[in-house]
């Protein structure tokens, strides 16, 4: 894994508002050989502002903070069209404001009870690219509040150029299947769907397989339940 840098090391800014749960998660990723907390920020406007000056692989947002929240800022933050990934941080996982910094453009969530492995692991999953997903638990969550979403996306017009092939790809997503799972489903080469995948995107103009995940709820391509 490479980082923005070209370093090899993941870049992190926690923020936070609480000093401990800063300073905690401080030790821990900085304990890791291939990780480094390079800022702090104790609310959304300031971890919006660091964003800006350090250019950070991964954000772990609180999102309960004062001054500006964890969802506008990662609001912000992925609307500045940066390289720069967030993951939500949350004491509980059925969390309606999970799911709004979700749609927000977050890349995963993580529980800040969360061990010192599941930490780390959760960053390099974000950095590289990819969603934090997997977890049965993300998919119940988007399941749960997407049925109080207000209104589908704008976006029948993107909906209606994919393939049938890349609309099926977007439900296996939304049903959290990692590529090799998607490929053995459909019985074609995982770079095939890798392909898939990136048109998905594209055409949808969204970040990565969890707003993927979240967009097929909405649209109600995923019956939720």
């Amino acid at each position: 894994m490479t980082a923005a840098d070209g370093t090899g090391t993941i870049r992190v800014l926690i923020a936070d508002d609480q000093m401990m749960v800063r300073e905690g998660f401080s030790v821990l990723l900085n304990a890791m050989p291939d990780i480094e907390v390079v800022g702090e920020a104790v609310d959304g406007r300031e971890a919006v502002r660091r964003v800006r000056e350090l250019a950070p692989d991964v954000v772990l947002m609180d999102i309960r903070m004062p001054e500006q929240n964890g969802i506008e800022a990662t609001r912000e933050i992925v609307a500045a069209g940066g390289a720069s990934k967030v993951l939500v941080l949350t004491t509980f996982d059925l969390d309606e404001y999970v799911y709004q910094a979700l749609r927000a453009g977050a890349s995963g969530f993580l529980l800040k009870d969360a061990s010192a492995r599941q930490l780390a692991d959760g960053v390099r999953v974000v950095a590289s690219g990819e969603a934090l997903l997997a977890p049965s638990v993300t998919r119940r969550l988007i399941t749960e509040f997407s049925k109080l979403a207000p209104a589908p996306r704008p976006t029948a017009q993107a909906y209606g150029d994919l393939t049938d092939r890349e609309t099926e790809v977007l439900v296996l997503i939304a049903q959290g299947l990692s590529n090799a799972e998607i490929a053995g489903r459909l019985v074609v080469a995982e770079s095939t769907i890798k392909t898939h995948v990136s048109r998905v995107l594209v055409k949808l103009g969204l970040r990565d397989r969890t707003q993927a995940a979240v967009f097929a709820y909405e649209a109600r391509l995923v019956t939720p339940g």
